[in-house]
């Protein structure tokens, strides 16, 4: 971002009418002025800091407000960020729902926040009140189609990989599998292999596999699992946090856990028996703010992206395209607004202010438009 910061902030020539041709048009970019950036608890470093450094590379002032709920990052961010930015410029805001309750009264130029929808709209009906464009990366149940035609070992262990890492507490994690009933058994299998090849026997004595972040996440990942039928997994520890990795097969797609955003080690599958089945399973709910299709046939691919909406798609993998800095990030509909990384992050936190500087020569061609001359035109 540093090295490509002068091509970015530079004044950008357009394209001038005929009568134009002698001036300078331009697009100048401009610092909003003072940013919120609320962030989250999965990822409470890279997620908080990540916006912030964006909206610092444009020029702004930031307030910076990480999330309570992972207590000890909003600590450390709260004791190193004065040691290096100015801390009136770029002050830190820790509390909880009260103190941010507090911190949206204010007005801001411009507010991001990552987390849930539903406090997601809370933060946009308080920015409405001072007309403050917001920038919400929130979440959803992101799709993952499974296609006949394609290598599922190697699609079940990148999934694996994607959906268990931070014990599924990722907002771009593959929520669901979708399927053809014909090669449901093999993927779990192959998903088991896949697991204990990570994980070991006992993922909950392995280094590599985490916890769940509090007892109420704990508590509601848990009762999702409930009544399903379990092909993997399925054990809980309440006072360590622990979710064992855990595959559903035969899912009901009306069940509890196919109704929220899982958030959690717990992967359903759901059986469809066509490419226009999953098109429409994925349409008939909220745009999602990741969508995964695996398939060797890249005509299945092509139709997967252009007949559905998510924020991004990864074709072939999962996760990855957010790590593609030239790539936006950002969700769609009830997955968010707006997005950010790269050169967008510079974009969002900046207003692209039209720039149109003429001569004062010429004044005798401009005459024709000044009145009387301009009013009698218009009488005849």
């Amino acid at each position: 971002m540093i090295e490509k910061l002068p091509e970015w902030a530079a004044d950008e020539p357009v394209e001038k009418t005929p009568q134009t041709q002698q001036d300078e048009a331009y697009v100048h970019s401009e610092p909003l002025g003072v940013v919120l950036v609320i962030g989250t608890w999965n990822y409470p470093f890279t997620l908080t800091v990540q916006p912030m450094a964006g909206a610092i590379a444009a020029g702004n002032a930031v307030v910076l407000k990480p999330s309570e709920v992972s207590e000890n990052m909003a600590n450390l961010l709260a004791t190193i960020i004065p040691q290096y930015l100015d801390k009136d410029l770029f002050p830190v805001i820790n509390g909880g729902v009260p103190e941010t309750t507090e911190v949206l009264k204010e007005r801001f130029d411009h507010i991001l926040y990552t987390g849930s929808t539903g406090v997601g709209k809370i933060v946009m009906t308080a920015a409405a009140k001072h007309l403050t464009p917001v920038t919400l990366e929130l979440g959803g149940k992101s799709p993952c189609y499974v296609d006949k035609n394609c290598d599922l070992e190697v699609a079940c262990r990148r999934i694996a990989w994607g959906k268990f890492m931070n014990s599924g507490q990722t907002c771009v994690a593959p929520d669901y599998i979708l399927c053809d009933p014909s090669i449901q058994n093999q993927i779990v299998e192959k998903l088991k292999k896949s697991l204990k090849e990570f994980y070991g026997e006992d993922a909950k004595k392995s280094r590599d596999y985490g916890r769940i972040i509090n007892t109420r996440h704990f508590q509601r990942v848990m009762g999702l699992i409930e009544g399903q039928k379990v092909a993997h997994g399925g054990a809980g520890d309440a006072a360590a946090r622990y979710i064992a990795p855990t595959i559903l097969m035969d899912v009901d797609p009306q069940s509890p856990v196919m109704q929220e955003e899982i958030f959690g080690p717990v992967l359903p599958i759901v059986c469809v028996r066509s490419l226009e089945e999953a098109i429409h399973f994925i349409n008939q709910r909220e745009k999602p703010l990741a969508l995964y299709v695996f398939s060797s046939n890249d005509k299945v691919i092509k139709k997967m992206i252009a007949e559905t909406s998510s924020g991004g798609v990864t074709a072939n993998d999962v996760i990855v395209h957010v790590t593609v800095h030239t790539l936006p990030f950002g969700g769609v509909g009830y997955s968010g607004m707006g997005s950010y990384h790269g050169k967008k992050s510079f974009e969002t936190f900046s207003h692209r202010r039209s720039c149109l500087v003429r001569s004062l020569l010429n004044e005798e061609v401009l005459k024709a438009r000044y009145p009387p001359g301009q009013a009698k035109a218009t009488r005849h």
